[in-house]
């Protein structure tokens, strides 16, 4: 399975997913652009999309949650101890209230993975990210013997918030 992404205006993004009605694609609205999300196992129908192969995953993406996007940067050496990690303790998310889906995106252009999670809403991925839960769920393993130096991570993580209805459609 793979993930492609794009980003634009809310127009152009509405125009580009009518066009391709067939295909598995969501709107999803941010503070300042709009992506649209493409699942397929085939190719994708965007002219220069941000590519992803989806390493790990849990439900399916509903039209109306809330999105959040771990940007996390692996080393190459760290990719194969991160992704085991991740998948690891993937299976926790499914109890949690609120929660919806999940995918692990290992990056084809760069080294930054998206860890990917929807929400019922805010206020369920507030809840678990003040969890004790969430602290140990995305950071680095303690090492000790030979791979102690082994560094996971090749830059600082960001996170991206967004919804997949504008505010103006829930009415």
């Amino acid at each position: 399975m793979n993930i492609f992404m794009t980003s634009g205006t809310p127009e152009f993004m509405e125009k580009l997913r009518a066009k391709h009605a067939r295909e598995q694609m969501i709107m999803l609205h941010g503070e300042s652009t709009t992506v649209l999300l493409h699942e397929t196992n085939g190719k994708t129908v965007f002219q220069t999309p941000r590519r992803f192969e989806v390493v790990a995953s849990s439900g399916a993406f509903e039209e109306n949650g809330y999105f959040v996007f771990h940007h996390i940067p692996v080393a190459d050496e760290g990719r194969p101890v991160f992704e085991h990690r991740v998948k690891e303790r993937a299976n926790t998310l499914d109890a949690e209230p609120g929660f919806i889906a999940f995918r692990l995106l290992r990056p084809r252009d760069s080294d930054t993975y998206i860890f990917l999670t929807e929400w019922s809403g805010n206020q369920f991925y507030t809840m678990w990210k003040n969890a004790s839960s969430f602290d140990h769920f995305l950071t680095a393993p303690t090492q000790t013997g030979a791979n102690s130096t082994l560094n996971l991570f090749s830059g600082a993580p960001s996170i991206t918030t967004y919804i997949s209805k504008e505010k103006d459609d829930e009415a």
